[in-house]
C-alpha cells in the first residue's frame, strides 16, 4: 500500500470533495500519487426509436466532455505537489471503480459515502459499500 497510488473516485459532489481532503492527506503521508476517477453512466436507448434529438453515443460523449471540464477545474484548484492522474471511464460506477482499484497499482481507495438511509438505501446500490466489499485493497469510506 505504501508505494501505490491512492484512488479517489468522484461524482463532483460536495461529499466527494470532502473525501478528497482525506485522499490528499493519505497520499502526503505515504508520498504516493493520487488517481482521480470519474465514471460517466452509459446512456440507454434505441437509435431506431429516438425521442431525443441526439443518440445515446452523442449524449455519452457530451457527458464525458462535461466531466473533463469539471476535472480540469478541479485540478486547477488542487494544491498538492504529489503526482495527480485523472481518468474518465464510461460504464457502471461500481464495476469501473472496482476494476481500477484492483488494477494492481492502487494501494488504497478513498471514497465518499452519500449516506442514503431508509427506502433510498434499499432502492439504489450503495457504491461505497460495494467498492469496500469488492476491492482487494483497503477502502476508506468518508462521511
Amino acid at each position: 500500500m505504501r508505494t501505490r497510488n491512492i484512488l479517489w473516485p468522484t461524482d463532483f459532489s460536495e461529499t466527494a470533495s470532502h473525501a478528497l481532503r482525506y485522499a490528499i492527506e493519505m497520499a502526503n503521508l505515504y508520498q504516493v500519487g493520487i488517481r482521480i476517477l470519474h465514471v460517466v453512466d452509459q446512456p440507454l436507448g434505441d437509435e431506431n426509436y429516438m425521442i431525443l434529438a441526439i443518440t445515446p453515443e452523442e449524449l455519452a460523449k457530451s457527458m464525458e466532455q462535461a466531466a473533463a471540464d469539471k476535472m480540469r477545474s478541479l485540478l486547477a484548484e488542487l494544491k498538492t505537489d504529489l503526482p495527480v492522474e485523472t481518468v474518465i471511464r464510461r460504464g457502471d460506477a461500481i464495476e469501473e471503480i472496482v476494476s481500477e482499484a484492483n488494477s494492481g497499482d492502487i494501494g488504497m481507495v478513498v471514497i465518499a459515502s452519500h449516506g442514503r438511509t431508509g427506502l433510498a438505501h434499499f432502492l439504489h446500490d450503495n457504491v461505497a459499500e460495494e467498492v469496500a466489499n469488492q476491492a482487494d485493497c483497503p477502502v476508506l469510506v468518508v462521511k
